[in-house]
C-alpha cells in the first residue's frame, strides 16, 4: 500500500500523520510543545526540542500505521524563525515564534523611514512583527557573534520547514517553498525570488537564506526513512490545498493555535485595500499561485487562555459543554487580543479585553464569549475579503478545518454570523492532508490536481439559521467592542 507521511510542526503541538493514497488517515502521534515567554510579548519555542518530537512523532506514526512510507511531506507554523550553525547544526537561539512582537518598535521605525509601501508592493505583506525578517535581523542584532558569523558564511536561516528538511537530511539541503518564502518580509512575490532591495533594507546577508523552489517535488531524501521529502508549504497554504480550494474564488478558513482564511486568486496577484494581505498559494510546478490572507493572531489559543489562565476548565475538549450551558454570552464580548490584533486591524500594541461583565456573569458566559470571539474574528476577515473581490467573486461557502472545527457551538455560530454556508469535511487534519498530496504529486502517485480534488469529501454543512438583522447587530457589538480595545 502506497502511504505518505505528512509532518505538521504546528505552534502548540508537533505531529506526524501517516496517509493512506485516498486521504484516508492511518495514524497520528503527537507531542504538546511548550511555549516559553521570557518577557511579555516575546515567545519562543526550542527548535531542538522541536525537531525531536518531529521525528519521534515520525517514527510512531509510522510505526502505528504498520505500511510503508513513499514520500514524506513537511508544513509548519510559518513566519517563525530558526537560526543555526552550519557545521554544528545547532540552534544559536531559541526560535522567534510568529506571535512574537519584541520588534514593534522596530517596525514602526521602518514605518516612518517610508518603507512600507515598497515592502506591500514587493512582497505583498505589512510592515508588523508577525513576518520573519524583522525577527531575523533582531537575533543578528542580539545574539553575540551573530551578525559577524552570518558575514563569514557559517549561519542559516530559515522558517520550520527548513530546520526539519536541514535535519532530515543531515544539512545536505538547505531549501524552502515559495508559499513559506512569502511570509518572510525579503521575497518578491511576483519576481519569485529573494529581494536584494529589501536584503539591504533589513540588513540581512544574502548567504543565510535557503533556495526557494516549488511546493511539490523531490526536495531531497531523509536519512533515516529512506524516502523523498517530496512536498512542503507553510501550514495555510497546505491546509487550502488539502481543501482542494485549488481555483480562484475558493476559501477556506483553518481554527488553530490562531485563524487564517485564506481565498485563492490562481496566477493573480491581487491587491487589498481593506488590511489583508497577498501571499504566494503552494504550487504544484513553475506557475506562481496566489491567494488573499486574513490573519487572525488568537483563535483556539483562547481555549488554551481558558484551561491554562483562567482555569475555567480543565481539557480543551470541556469548552463546547461549558459553552453551551447557557443560552448565549449574556451581552459579554470578548476581544483576545493577547498579541495584538491581525487582519483587518493590524494592530500590534492592542491587548484583550472583557466586556459587558455583570455580577450574573460566570465562567460559562465567558467561554462561550470566548469561542464567539474566534467566529467574530474570522468573519471580520471574511467581510474585508469580500470588499476586496468583484461581486461575482465573493463567497458562497466556507470550508474549515482544523481542531476547533470539530467544535459544533463555533461552526454553528460561524455560519449564522456569515449568512453562508459552512463545510466541514471527513478529514479535518486538511494541513497535514496537503503536505501529504503535495508530496504525492511530487513522487507521481498522483497525476494531477484534479485526482486530488475528487479526494475532498463533505462531513457535515452547517447552515445559516440566525436572521440578518440579529447578525448584523451581532457584528454591530464586536465592532463596539473593537473600538473600544483599539481606543485603549
Amino acid at each position: 500500500m502506497d502511504a505518505l507521511l505528512a509532518l505538521d510542526q504546528g505552534t502548540s503541538s508537533s505531529r506526524a500523520l501517516v496517509f493512506g493514497r485516498d486521504g484516508g488517515l492511518l495514524a497520528l502521534a503527537q507531542r504538546e510543545l511548550p511555549q516559553h515567554f521570557p518577557q511579555p510579548g516575546w515567545v519562543e519555542h526550542d527548535a531542538q526540542q522541536i525537531w525531536t518530537h518531529q521525528v519521534e512523532c515520525a517514527r510512531e506514526a509510522v510505526t502505528k500505521a504498520g505500511v510503508k512510507v513513499a514520500a514524506i511531506g513537511i508544513t509548519n507554523q510559518r513566519e517563525t524563525v530558526v537560526l543555526w550553525d552550519r557545521k554544528t547544526g545547532q540552534p544559536l537561539h531559541k526560535a522567534l515564534v510568529w506571535q512574537d512582537r519584541r520588534t514593534a518598535a522596530f517596525c514602526e521605525q521602518l514605518k516612518a523611514q517610508g518603507l512600507e509601501p515598497r515592502v506591500r508592493e514587493l512582497t505583498g505583506l505589512v510592515l508588523d512583527p508577525y513576518f520573519s525578517a524583522t525577527k531575523l535581523r533582531w537575533l543578528l542584532d542580539n545574539v553575540p557573534g551573530a551578525r559577524e558569523r552570518a558575514a563569514r558564511g557559517e549561519l542559516a536561516f530559515g522558517t520550520i520547514d527548513s530546520w526539519l528538511l536541514w535535519k532530515l537530511t543531515d544539512g545536505k539541503v538547505h531549501a524552502t517553498d515559495a508559499s513559506n518564502a512569502s511570509r518572510t518580509l525579503i521575497y518578491d512575490i511576483h519576481r519569485g525570488d529573494w529581494s536584494d532591495e529589501l536584503l539591504a533594507a533589513f540588513d540581512i546577508p544574502k548567504s543565510l537564506l535557503p533556495e526557494v523552489r516549488p511546493s511539490s517535488g523531490v526536495f531531497g531524501q531523509a536519512t533515516e526513512f529512506g524516502v523523498p521529502i517530496a512536498g512542503i508549504a507553510g501550514d495555510q497554504q497546505a491546509a487550502l490545498f488539502g481543501q482542494a480550494a485549488l481555483t480562484p474564488g475558493q476559501a477556506k478558513n483553518t481554527y488553530g493555535t490562531g485563524c487564517f482564511l485564506l481565498m485563492h486568486t490562481g496566477t493573480q496577484a491581487r491587491t487589498s485595500t481593506q488590511g489583508l494581505i497577498t501571499t504566494r498559494a503552494a504550487q504544484v510546478d513553475a506557475t506562481a499561485q496566489y491567494a488573499l490572507e486574513g490573519s487572525v493572531f488568537v483563535g483556539g489559543a483562547v481555549v488554551q487562555w481558558l484551561r491554562d489562565g483562567l482555569k475555567a476548565i480543565g481539557g480543551s475538549g470541556e469548552v463546547q459543554a461549558l459553552a453551551s450551558s447557557v443560552p448565549d454570552a449574556g451581552g459579554v464580548m470578548f476581544v483576545p487580543a493577547f498579541a495584538g490584533l491581525g487582519a483587518p486591524y493590524w494592530r500590534p500594541d492592542a491587548r484583550g479585553a472583557l466586556l459587558g461583565l455583570t455580577r450574573g456573569t460566570t465562567q460559562a458566559h465567558i467561554a462561550r464569549a470566548a469561542l464567539e470571539s474566534i467566529a467574530f474574528q474570522s468573519a471580520a476577515v471574511l467581510t474585508a475579503m469580500n470588499a476586496d473581490v468583484d461581486a461575482a467573486d465573493r463567497l458562497t461557502e466556507l470550508r474549515v478545518d482544523g481542531g476547533a472545527s470539530a467544535n459544533d457551538l463555533l461552526m454553528q455560530f460561524q455560519a449564522d454570523l456569515l449568512g453562508i454556508p459552512v463545510l466541514r469535511p471527513k478529514v479535518i487534519e486538511t494541513t497535514a492532508l496537503g503536505a501529504a498530496l503535495l508530496a504525492g504529486l511530487g513522487v507521481g502517485l498522483y497525476e494531477s490536481t484534479e485526482q486530488i480534488g475528487a479526494i475532498w469529501q463533505l462531513d457535515r454543512a452547517f447552515e445559516p439559521r440566525m436572521s440578518r438583522d440579529e447578525a448584523g447587530a451581532r457584528l454591530a457589538a464586536w465592532d463596539r467592542a473593537v473600538r473600544q480595545v483599539l481606543a485603549a
